[in-house]
Parts: C-alpha cells; sequence; structure tokens
C-alpha cells in the first residue's frame, strides 16, 4: 500500500490548490469588499455629508447614535445610521 508521490504530482497538487486559492480569495473580495464600501463610511466622508467638526461626530460616537468600527485607527460608521439621523431629524421637524 505504499504509493510514491512523483514531483509531477506535487506541481499538479499546487496547481489545484492556487486555483481553489484564487478563486475563494475572488469571491471573498469580490462579496466583501463591496458589502463592507456600502455599509461602512469613513470619518471624513461622513463629516463633509454632515457639514460637521471632528468634535460634533465624535459625540454622536459617543452617545451612540451611529454604530462605528474602528480599524487601524481609522473610524468607520455605518451608512443606515447616518440615514437614520436624517430621517429622525425630519420626523421631530428640525432641518
Amino acid at each position: 500500500m505504499s504509493e510514491i508521490v512523483t514531483k509531477e504530482d506535487l506541481r499538479q497538487f499546487g496547481l489545484l490548490m492556487m486555483n481553489s486559492f484564487r478563486e475563494a480569495i475572488t469571491d471573498v473580495v469580490s462579496k466583501g469588499a463591496t458589502e463592507f464600501s456600502l455599509e461602512w463610511i469613513k470619518s471624513k466622508v461622513v463629516r463633509k455629508l454632515l457639514d460637521m467638526s471632528p468634535a460634533s461626530l465624535q459625540n454622536l460616537r459617543v452617545t451612540g447614535k451611529i454604530r462605528f468600527k474602528k480599524v487601524l485607527g481609522s473610524y468607520y460608521y455605518n451608512k443606515a445610521d447616518i440615514e437614520n439621523l436624517f430621517n429622525e431629524d425630519r420626523r421631530h421637524g428640525t432641518k
């Protein structure tokens, strides 16, 4: 029951694995990056959209009005929460 593995077998296995990894990474990147970029917005973009200072944005973050994630020192904010801020203002008749 001893089988010999040849260099050609290893080469074919390596090519098969590389193709599998490439397909898996492509799927994750195409789905994950799109979802992340549509759902989360960087601080600078949020400040421009809402026309507010960094301190005001921090206040929204601290009070829990918008969800955020900190990734390598940069804050990302949930787009749906920002839209809800506008809808909330409309309901209360402010701005």
